[in-house]
């Protein structure tokens, strides 16, 4: 006897049923597939973020954490700007425990004629910086001249455009790799063009720094410690001893993203369990009512040979069918709704959000899709297992 395409011509012959099976397995996909790939962006994200500050301590002017804060400027992406006196930087870099210290200059381009687009600019210091250069030169090996600027991933315009600041074009001379975090909208150029730019700010009638000049202000002052200090206590140094100004350790302005972290990822995780649970008892039920309502074909088959071996060997192949078919389409809905829409999920969760590489997707499809058959093939074995106590003989004379 030819059984060899019976299973698809099963599913094939009833196709109600096979669409219900085909959507419990592909929600189940859907929901482990989607949720894995979102934890997993998430936390590339805030490790992406946390290698480009670079830093053990950040130091800005008191003001910023009472306007704008730090946090809205480097990861949720708000253009802004604050500055204090230049004159912090020596303070600070006389204390002890200081291996690298380095100045950064923010300003913000402004939503009129004068600028291309609003953007976060950032400006450093060629001479002392430590956590940007190195990653331009992973794309740009020369030193950057005025007016030369280097944009993260998703700023529009192309290496070699120009755009527009206050009246001055800056020329793109490269592009950053992606990083999942607001970073990838900044725009960077060394500190000398920033003050440049400062100074086409006040032609335009922005009054940006009001009474003092550009060579007096720096926004940030970025700190890498020697080995064996303690980043909380230089950081409550500073902020016992020089006053107007605030020291803040990188690893706690980190602590709310991995907060949001463990909260999502505890919410998805419990969510995928109970998809799990309730994917594995809903085809528990749905395979047993099956066997109810196919005692008799399969009643017949056994009494012209059928061993109870092959009938549990097609009742395993049409699941088998359905869990693959059914993975399949839930992680192309799940590749149709995170990978395109990545930076609308950013914005909406307010956390970095870095798509993990083809490697880790090509794991994570094949993970799936495993643990779909999985839960498939026990459910279906169970009701192979009700099947091998059924009396062919008994069940065509109508008995149960």
């Amino acid at each position: 006897m030819n059984v060899r395409n019976l299973p698809i011509r099963n599913l094939i012959r009833r196709p109600l049923r096979t669409t219900a099976l085909l959507i419990i397995s592909a929600f189940l996909v859907f929901a482990m597939f989607g949720g894995s790939v979102t934890i997993l962006s998430i936390r590339r994200g805030i490790d992406s973020l946390q290698a480009r500050l670079g830093s053990d301590v950040i130091v800005v002017p008191d003001e910023a954490k009472q306007e704008i804060n730090l946090e809205s400027i480097l990861i949720d992406g708000t253009p802004g700007y604050f500055y204090m006196d230049k004159s912090f930087l020596d303070q600070v870099a006389s204390l002890e425990g200081v291996d690298q210290i380095s100045p950064q200059y923010f300003l913000a381009s402004a939503d009129s004629a004068c600028c291309s687009e609003p953007l976060q600019i950032i400006g450093f210091d060629p001479e002392t910086d430590f956590s940007i250069q190195p990653w331009i030169q992973e794309r740009y090996k020369k030193e950057l001249g005025d007016f030369d600027i280097v944009v993260g991933s998703d700023v529009l315009a192309p290496v070699g455009g120009n755009i527009r600041i206050y009246d001055e074009q800056c020329t793109i001379v490269a592009k950053l790799d992606n990083t999942g975090t607001s970073l990838d909208k900044t725009v960077y150029m060394t500190g000398n063009t920033v003050k440049k730019l400062l100074e086409a700010a006040e032609k335009n009638n922005f009054d940006i720094l009001s009474e003092k000049t550009p060579d007096e202000v720096i926004s940030t002052i970025y700190i890498k410690l020697k080995d064996g200090y303690d980043a909380g206590s230089f950081t409550n140094d500073i902020n016992f001893h020089i006053r107007h100004i605030k020291a803040i350790k990188t690893k706690n302005m980190l602590i709310g993203i991995s907060d949001g972290l463990a909260g999502i990822s505890g919410t998805i995780t419990s969510l995928i369990a109970v998809v799990w649970i309730m994917s594995l008892v809903i085809m528990l039920i749905s395979f047993s009512m099956l066997i109810n309502e196919r005692k008799k074909e399969f009643a017949i088959l056994r009494t012209i040979g059928m061993s109870r071996g092959m009938l549990a060997k097609i009742i395993l192949s049409e699941s088998a069918c359905i869990s693959v078919a059914g993975g399949v389409i839930g992680i192309v809905l799940s590749c149709v709704i995170v990978f395109p829409f990545s930076s609308v999920i950013e914005t909406k969760i307010g956390l970095p959000f870095l798509l993990p590489d083809v490697t880790q997707i090509i794991f994570l499809i094949v993970a799936s899709l495993f643990i779909s058959v999985v839960i498939g093939s026990l459910s279906s074995a169970y009701a192979a297992f009700r099947l091998s106590r059924v009396d062919a003989g008994l069940t065509l004379r109508g008995g149960e």
